[in-house]
């Protein structure tokens, strides 16, 4: 069995990465109503846990001056010059191990979600922060094929849920089979037990299903998941087909999942298209007693944070604002990475 393990996402954190928007990532058309949501999370998040931002040189100064305007609290926010392609942390940062040798930032390549979209300078942000010692605690391996943070989900005991419509794509790892994926992710992340969901997606997604889009992995055994109640809806068969699979799967040990269902929001269309955006609720994020949840000014977003609250009993629950976010096709928890506790500061 591995000794490094892979830490729930509800387990102490130093901090969150962000990878900052810029003039020269895909936000452009909307890049100021994106900085202002990016100024108000970090804003948030600095309430629990420090912020580590990666963002163009010729921008740290704005950054940071805008962010202090605004109030933030500056002594725990670190800004580091970093270029990028794109904004999506889950899928370019490190995946941190503990390990018998202390943390280990595990650097994945990032292909663009499977050479979709410019990608080159996004898969050295982890190599160039580690390289400025915005981790001081933690060694740096990289590996030689393709994951990102948002396709897997951990309860830090052994099990890992992932889709196969991601992990098995051929855009990402042409020569490896399911049997060689499940080996490196029980090495790297120290897991017994594997649930694949085969079905489940979401119009818009251009990750190919991750797992952060349609269920995820809470304390005491439970597993919130992207729901469909209309039967018209283009999703209602394969969501469906998703929520009896996951009635099926157990944890390393055995023990059946507590299920709870996140509402359907319907369809939310692009405001300069009529296609549809994957507005799910269950692209959440969990920091240090506190969880924010991503909401869409619809109704449905009430019961979004009511089912999350019923999942993280005693944590504060809160709504952010991710309209814009899901123009590009992820939300709040695909633009954020945790950074588990005693990597940035030891213990």
């Amino acid at each position: 069995m591995s000794s490094q393990r892979l830490p729930a996402e509800w387990e102490p954190q130093d901090a969150v990465l962000l990878t900052w928007p810029h003039k020269n990532t895909p936000w452009g058309w909307i890049q100021e109503e994106v900085t202002e949501l990016y100024e108000a999370l970090a804003t948030v998040i600095s309430d629990y846990a420090d912020v580590v931002i990666a963002a163009p040189e010729d921008e740290l100064e704005s950054i940071r001056a805008r962010l202090d305007a605004m109030g933030a609290p500056l002594e725990y926010i670190y800004l580091y010059p970093c270029n990028s392609d794109d904004t999506w942390a889950r899928d370019h940062g490190p995946l941190t191990v503990e390990s018998p040798d202390g943390f280990k930032l595990l650097d994945f390549k990032f292909n663009g979600w499977g050479n979709k979209f410019p990608h080159a300078q996004d898969d050295q942000i982890t190599r160039q922060l580690f390289s400025q010692k915005a981790f001081p605690y933690a060694s740096l391996e990289v590996r030689d094929w393709v994951l990102e943070g948002g396709s897997i989900e951990t309860d830090g005991q052994g099990t890992l849920l992932t889709t196969t419509s991601c992990l098995l794509n051929k855009n990402r790892n042409p020569d490896l089979s399911k049997e060689d994926i499940e080996s490196r992710l029980k090495s790297d992340f120290g897991v017994r037990k594997i649930n694949w969901l085969d079905h489940g997606y979401l119009a818009g997604d251009d990750t190919d299903g991750h797992i952060d889009t349609l269920a995820r992995l809470c304390p005491n055994n439970t597993i919130v998941y992207t729901a469909c109640d209309d039967q018209q809806d283009e999703h209602y068969a394969s969501l469906k087909k998703m929520e009896e699979q996951l009635k099926t799967f157990t944890n390393a040990d055995g023990e059946p999942y507590r299920l709870l269902p996140l509402p359907w929001s319907g369809p939310v269309l692009g405001r300069d298209s009529d296609s549809r955006l994957p507005s799910t609720y269950a692209n959440f994020l969990v920091i240090n007693e506190a969880v924010l949840v991503p909401i869409y000014d619809l109704p449905m977003d009430e019961e979004a944070l009511e089912v999350v609250s019923q999942a993280f009993p005693g944590y504060e629950i809160m709504g952010i604002p991710c309209l814009s976010l899901i123009e590009q096709g992820g939300s709040l928890h695909c633009i954020t990475m945790q950074i588990p506790e005693g990597v940035l500061e030891q213990f």
